[in-house]
């Protein structure tokens, strides 16, 4: 039977923390990597632009002996109108497994239905799940055992990576507060299965509106841009969100030893300054690289278990 990795809820606890902890093992050369890969092809089927994603899926993918197949949106039937169902199966009958970046969460699901192969989101207008199997890599790596006792601040936009970090509090078991403005708050079906997943792992989720509320005592702050490719209204919601930038101020009230993260690209100046965000720069560069370690072996995980 495929696995397929549209959201982070299609992992179960252990299976996250396996990936997670197994990734720090292969990253630092305790474990090596199968050749699960081998003779299998992939295709990427991207409509958004990419650098960290599509690299690092061509690389994971090379490393673990496959071949990866970049397919634009644009240069596909799909973009004259072929039905998504007939381009799933299509597909299935050419490539092992199909990563896929687009605008539409709806549109993934519907491919994932029809496709034969395992189908994996490499971002959605609702969901970001390598970026957050990732992002708590990151957090293990740095902090070890002691991740589940961080706080743990999102602040910014409500968006696709606001939403993953409810479903990875949940999964993990981890502490987290949310500052969005009012009217640019995350996903409600995204914050229930958060909560869902807390009364399970013993995380915790807290909402508010207060951008020094949410990062008071923080140990990580992290934030995302704050008007990805498609959104509307854009000078309305660039003014709502400008108490919630990352800068000294709001960092002030964080513990002093705090650490930023942020998912890139930035748009610096907006949701961070250029003073914290080179301030901070190796661990987000180092959060960037981790993207490469997380979905080698997550490629593995899938594999094995299709």
């Amino acid at each position: 039977m495929k696995r397929d990795f549209i959201d982070l809820w299609n992992l179960d606890p252990e299976e996250g923390w396996y990936i997670v902890k197994r990734t720090r093992e292969v990253k630092e050369g305790r474990e090596e990597l199968s050749k699960i890969l081998d003779k299998k092809h992939l295709a990427l089927l991207f409509t958004k632009p990419s650098t960290r994603t599509r690299v690092s899926f061509e690389v994971a993918i090379g490393e673990l002996g496959g071949r990866s197949m970049f397919l634009q949106e644009t240069q596909l039937q799909i973009s004259r109108g072929e039905d998504v169902r007939d381009t799933a199966r299509t597909l299935s009958r050419y490539v092992d497994g199909v990563i896929v970046r687009n605008h539409s969460h709806a549109w993934l699901e519907e491919f994932s239905k029809w496709a034969e192969v395992p189908v994996i989101n490499a971002l959605t207008d609702k969901s970001h799940p390598c970026q957050l199997l990732s992002d708590v890599f990151t957090l293990y790596e740095r902090f070890g055992e002691d991740t589940k006792r961080l706080k743990i601040a999102y602040v910014g936009d409500g968006n696709n990576v606001c939403n993953t970090w409810l479903v990875a509090a949940g999964l993990f078991g981890l502490n987290l507060f949310v500052g969005t403005p009012e009217d640019y708050g995350p996903d409600s079906y995204y914050l229930q299965a958060g909560l869902d997943l807390c009364n399970f792992t013993g995380g915790s989720i807290y909402l508010t509106t207060n951008p020094v509320e949410a990062v008071k005592d923080a140990d990580v702050v992290y934030t995302d841009v704050w008007v990805s490719m498609g959104d509307e209204n854009r000078e309305e919601k660039l003014e709502a969100l400008k108490p919630y930038q990352v800068n000294e101020e709001l960092l002030s009230h964080a513990k002093p030893d705090v650490v930023v993260m942020h998912c890139l690209p930035a748009k610096k100046g907006q949701e961070i300054t250029e003073e914290v965000f080179e301030k901070f720069a190796d661990f987000i560069f180092t959060q960037a690289e981790n993207r490469l370690h997380t979905q080698k072996v997550l490629l593995e995980f899938l594999f094995r278990n299709t």
